[in-house]
């Protein structure tokens, strides 16, 4: 069975290239898509995802602000804010509002894989 994945960017490249990526991947399918933390919102109760991949900084609602809102409604998904400023936000604030795990952009697909392969398959 699939797990279904809702990828936030407000990049239109991050997105495209984020879901063909994932969606190589047996096991993976990405349900939707979301261009900041308020779409996000909207699209994860509509979409009920089993785990969201969530920018940091994205205009109207970035991914921390986003992130608490949905965890509070949906305790259960999963969240991977998966941003371009991993050091600057550490883990503390993220671990705060629920966000499962932190990964770099600059780090690549496969750590990205892995990590939601974790988060998803516990493998």
């Amino acid at each position: 069975m699939s797990k279904n994945i809702l990828v936030v960017d407000d990049s239109d490249v991050t997105r495209r290239i984020t879901r063909l990526f994932l969606e190589m991947q047996i096991g993976f399918e990405v349900c939707g898509e979301a261009v900041d933390g308020v779409d996000a919102i909207e699209k994860a109760k509509e979409l009920k995802p089993d785990l969201i991949l969530l920018d940091l900084a994205m205009p109207r609602m970035n991914g921390i602000e986003a992130a608490s809102v949905i965890k509070g409604m949906m305790p259960q998904v999963s969240i991977v804010l998966f941003t371009m400023y991993k050091e600057e936000v550490g883990n503390a604030l993220p671990s705060a509002v629920g966000i499962d795990a932190v990964l770099s952009k600059v780090d690549g697909g496969w750590k990205l894989l892995k990590d939601v392969q974790t988060l998803l398959h516990g493998t």
